[in-house]
């Protein structure tokens, strides 16, 4: 485990690295790190403060908030095919900020996007647990969330239609293939406290995954509270999913495909795969950026599309593999 957890951590930091240090300026990596912590003449110190360090952390913290989301969603339902979005908070928070979009009210003030698309999540989230009500088992949480991200595609689809402003429908479209592009440290600021509170949240549910491999009597039997774990697992999926919405659009397969792939790494322990999940989540992302920024720099080609572009076909390729070992 402290090889698997070193290397990650390793590759994490290579990638970090790499994304500070990536763009279309000609200036050495060197120079880039020495303009980031000690400043100093010129646009440098700015580029690398206020687009560069926000884009960095961003990719960092919203993989992480997937990783972890997934692999904590998958092991209270035990079923690999479970991811963050299940419960209707993407969509939701994907909802929001579209009104947000239509309304003007994004145009009209900064932070208008993000912190509607927070309210959406919140609202969703909260429709789910409503649904679902606090003894429900875990077909109806899953239907719960089928629904209300069916409302939210739905709601969603009817603005598009609506719109009168074809710049503003072209806007939506493009928010929701998701990207890190043109962030700030204000988005950071914005998505950090609430991270950290889903972080905390999820990060205490690995003995009550274990326990939940043995099937929920032994689980209730073994003094774990499923009600309550129920909760703190929505709650903060909801914070830190509904978080990464908001600031960076909607970015998918990342919760559903990292679990997958680290799941043999840890002796499929729900546990161990919360953490091995985060550092994996936050690579992919930062490593997608990377690929963003390198591959089609002029194009503007989006986060969203590339994690889906890499993930369904690896994910596909893991489905063909476990239905090969089962037969």
């Amino acid at each position: 485990m402290s090889r698997l957890a070193l290397a990650l951590s390793a590759l994490v930091a290579v990638l970090f690295a790499a994304s500070l240090t990536t763009g279309p300026s000609d200036t050495s990596t060197l120079s880039d790190l020495s303009a980031l912590f000690l400043g100093g003449d010129g646009p440098l110190p700015l580029v690398m403060r206020e687009i560069r360090l926000p884009r960095a952390l961003l990719g960092l913290m919203i993989g992480a908030s997937l990783g972890l989301a997934g692999a904590a969603m998958q092991g209270y339902l035990r079923n690999p095919l479970a991811e963050p979005g299940l419960i209707g908070v993407s969509g939701s928070a994907a909802l929001g900020a579209v009104l947000a979009i239509h309304t003007g009210l994004a145009a009209a003030f900064t932070l208008g996007l993000p912190l509607a698309a927070l309210a959406g999540a919140g609202t969703g989230v909260l429709l789910v647990l409503m649904l679902a009500g606090p003894r429900g088992a875990s077909i109806t949480l899953i239907l719960a969330g089928i629904a209300i991200s069916a409302l939210a595609a739905a709601l969603t689809s009817l603005v598009l239609n609506l719109s009168p402003n074809p710049y503003a429908a072209s806007e939506i479209v493009f928010w929701m293939m998701g990207s890190l592009a043109d962030r700030s440290m204000t988005h950071v600021w914005l998505a950090l406290p609430l991270m950290v509170v889903g972080w905390v949240g999820l990060a205490t549910l690995g003995r009550g995954l274990d326990a939940l491999t043995l099937g929920e009597d032994a689980a209730e039997a073994m003094g774990i509270r499923l009600t309550r774990l129920r909760l703190t697992l929505v709650v903060g999926t909801a914070f830190v999913v509904g978080a990464a919405t908001a600031v960076a659009g909607a970015i998918g397969f990342v919760g559903l495909v990292v679990p997958h792939l680290l799941r043999p790494l840890v002796g499929a322990r729900p546990s161990r795969l919360l953490w091995a999940s985060a550092l994996g989540g936050a690579a992919m992302v930062l490593a997608a950026d990377l690929a963003v920024r390198l591959v089609l720099p002029e194009r503007d080609l989006k986060l969203g599309v590339l994690t889906a572009l890499v993930g369904a076909p690896l994910f596909l390729h893991l489905i063909y593999k476990t239905r090969a070992e089962m037969a």
